[in-house]
């Protein structure tokens, strides 16, 4: 069976759509604010937009470690359908706030708004797992997880691309703004042709408790070794590619000397590269580290005075210096992207029916508690003096070793 039939059925191409639409918002706001600290709300509120950047970056991920618990109990008692289009409506919301944050240029309303986003990604995705085995056979899981990562890679790519370029432009706050507030009503209505699936256990309760839940949760999980390293594996190639995410603004404005169309290009090229990759290759990790490590050298260079005049993508790519940096972010992402779809089918196959929500719940966590790691580490190592380009060196020897451990899986 060819993959792409699935984009033909009923059963799978709402959910797709769904799924590109939330990913695609997400980005387009989470890029426009970026650039929007970086390029300009940074200065006027008079903090360090590196660290601010890293702050954004965990803010963004928490709710998924505070909300997860919750999400899974909810994942089980409801239809996931149904569950879906609640969390799809709450966006309409949230994005009718975010545009009040870009009119106003209010920094910590748009701080608030970027928590929200990330709530909302935590209630959908262990709904968005776990309803794959209930529409999809078991042949086709690899398939369909690897649509839905391919779409979702096609939605940061266009999003992050469509946020970073508009923000900065006359009237951009406006084109940003109303922009997420349609494309979060467009997903709300491709969410309600999702179709029903019956409650794993209708009687399950909905527990609030944060901490004593998440270790249950986990403990569940524990003797199901080969989906507990599945589950480490991904966050680690979550933890790599938020530090290098969130570093993207910054390092082009103050080490590269470049305007935000430069930023944008990097954070394409990175999701581009992701994006390419359909099948785990357990060296992968090796390539990360080779790659980290010549980022660093080609990188190593002072920085730029913030006040100096930037260059646009057109002059930055047209200087061969600049050829090697290019390379090597699009090859951290292609190796990083190798390994991650079947991961994913492992947890959901090797997973009983019942535990499916639980163990995205579990991977959410995970992936979340290694991405605050991320931001705060890079906040603190950027605060004590470390450079961007030294930061992105640190990536080298660590996920080298990662790529010993993953070779075990």
């Amino acid at each position: 069976m060819n993959q792409f039939s699935l984009l033909f059925t009923k059963r799978f191409m709402p959910l797709f759509m769904t799924q590109f639409l939330g990913a695609f918002n997400d980005n387009f706001f989470k890029s426009a604010l970026m650039m929007l600290i970086t390029y300009k709300l940074g200065d006027e509120s008079g903090l360090d937009p590196r660290i601010l950047v890293n702050a954004a970056a965990g803010i963004f991920i928490l709710p998924f470690f505070v909300f997860a618990p919750t999400a899974s109990d909810l994942a089980d008692r409801l239809d996931r359908s149904v569950l879906m289009r609640w969390v799809k409506f709450a966006e309409i919301i949230i994005m009718i706030c975010a545009t009040l944050g870009f009119v106003l240029h209010n920094l910590w309303l748009l701080i608030i708004v970027l928590f929200a986003m990330g709530a909302q990604s935590a209630f959908f995705s262990p709904a968005k797992y776990s309803i794959l085995p209930q529409h999809l056979a078991e042949h086709e899981l690899i398939a369909g997880n690897g649509l839905i990562q391919m779409g979702t890679y096609l939605a940061i790519l266009t999003g992050t691309i469509a946020g970073g370029l508009l923000i900065l432009r006359e009237n951009g706050i406006y084109l940003v703004g109303l922009g997420a507030v349609f494309i979060a009503f467009a997903g709300w209505l491709t969410s309600l042709f999702i179709p029903p699936t019956k409650p794993i256990d209708s009687t399950r309760k909905v527990s609030f408790r944060l901490i004593s839940r998440t270790c249950e949760m986990f403990k569940e999980i524990w003797p199901m070794r080969q989906v507990f390293c599945s589950m480490l594996a991904i966050s680690w190639f979550w933890l790599v590619g938020s530090v290098f995410l969130a570093q993207f603004p910054t390092y082009s404005r103050l080490i590269l000397g470049t305007d935000e169309s430069v930023a944008t290009s990097f954070l394409a090229i990175f999701s581009c590269g992701i994006g390419f990759t359909t099948k785990y290759v357990p060296s992968a990790a090796y390539g990360i580290a080779i790659a980290s490590v010549l980022l660093w050298y080609v990188s190593d260079r002072p920085p730029v005075d913030s006040s100096a005049q930037v260059i646009g993508a057109l002059e930055f790519f047209s200087r061969p210096e600049n050829f090697m940096i290019t390379a090597c972010l699009f090859m951290i992402a292609f190796c990083g992207g190798l390994y991650i779809v079947p991961l994913y089918a492992v947890m959901q196959n090797r997973a009983p029916e019942s535990k499916v929500s639980s163990v995205i719940a579990c991977s959410n966590i995970s992936d979340s508690i290694f991405m605050a790691l991320a931001a705060v580490g890079a906040s603190i190592l950027i605060s004590s003096g470390i450079t961007i380009p030294q930061l992105f060196l640190t990536m080298g020897p660590t996920t080298f070793i990662v790529g010993l451990l993953v070779g075990m899986i």
